[in-house]
């Protein structure tokens, strides 16, 4: 049996398409360090699942063991006093296929793990919820946090266009740029209508946006605005930008309201570079002789494709 966990320790599980894997596994690097092919992930690392468009749900380890009679034990502990509980077996995790734990044998698991644990259960609206999971072979037991999808609401904005990023897409996008807000400060220098500055600002990151197109940063003004966020827009070129930040979000101008040439695109890289550490590109041609040219390095990437459309476009972390 294995005592209670002197460190903090996570488990996390996710949800993608196949279409979105590539974006799923650099969101899960930004924000852990390193991804997992299994849609499972441990780590110290404390992230809020509503922040991420593919994290399910997150466990908390208060015990560990070689096996369920180890966790059965250890929960044995737990007094709940006034509080009532619910256990919830944790369904997506490392195990092959002729190992899985089946429907039935999950509500008996739960059921055990219930029984064992002092207090009053509700299935329906308990005060504390407890998960179980298996990976890497061994059992892990703790609080059991599940992922809002936030985004959602963001979905229907006053003001929209058809290139814009989606919001799932911009979310991750922002996490990627920044995996930590604390003390972070980011700028969206080609904002458009805003779509990553409200995701950014509901998930807490200090950014500004700006563009060059009056039509749009009113747009985005106004967007940002309808969901109760407050962010600064600015209607300026990059070349204006003087402060310094922490990293640039740059989804590369080419609609019909602010086409660039490439060479509009090449001084808007060195622009990037000029005042900002980290930035993450968003694009839609390969850019990567552009990017060196600029003095940057791509140092992690992504492609998203639409369906079995050749249109596709290019995550780039650079530095």
């Amino acid at each position: 049996m294995d005592n209670l966990t002197q460190t903090r320790e996570f488990i996390y599980t996710y949800v993608c398409s196949e279409e979105e894997r590539s974006l799923c596994l650099l969101e899960m690097r930004s924000f852990f360090g390193h991804d997992s092919s299994k849609n499972i992930i441990q780590s110290p690392v404390i992230i809020d699942p509503s922040r991420s468009p593919f994290i399910k749900e997150r466990v908390e380890v208060m015990f560990e063991g070689e096996d369920l009679a180890d966790i059965l034990e250890q929960v044995d502990q737990i007094h709940m006093n006034a509080l009532t509980f619910k256990v919830v077996f944790v369904k997506i995790n490392d195990l092959e296929k002729p190992e899985k734990i089946e429907y039935q044998e999950r509500l008996k698991i739960e059921r055990d793990i219930g029984w064992r644990i002092h207090g009053v259960a509700d299935l329906h609206n308990p005060d504390e919820v407890f998960g179980v999971v298996t990976f890497g072979g061994r059992w892990y037991f703790g609080k059991y946090l599940k992922g809002e999808a936030v985004w959602l609401r963001h979905l229907k904005k006053p003001r929209e266009y058809s290139t814009a990023l989606s919001t799932r897409l911009a979310r991750a996008v922002a996490n990627i740029a920044v995996p930590n807000p604390e003390g972070i400060n980011a700028i969206d220098p080609c904002c458009g209508i805003g779509t990553v500055l409200v995701e950014a600002l509901s998930m807490g990151i200090h950014i500004v946006g700006r563009d060059i197109n009056y039509l749009v940063t009113n747009g985005s003004r106004e967007n940002i605005a309808y969901f109760g966020l407050h962010g600064e827009v600015v209607t300026g070129a990059i070349s204006e930008v003087t402060q310094n930040y922490d990293v640039a979000i740059i989804d590369m101008p080419y609609n019909l309201y602010t086409h660039a040439t490439p060479e509009d695109q090449l001084s808007i890289l060195k622009h990037a570079r000029r005042f900002s550490k980290k930035n993450v590109v968003v694009t839609i041609d390969t850019i990567d002789d552009m990017v060196a040219e600029a003095g940057l390095q791509i140092t992690d990437r992504c492609v998203i494709r639409k369906g079995k459309s050749a249109f596709e476009r290019q995550i780039l972390v650079c530095e």
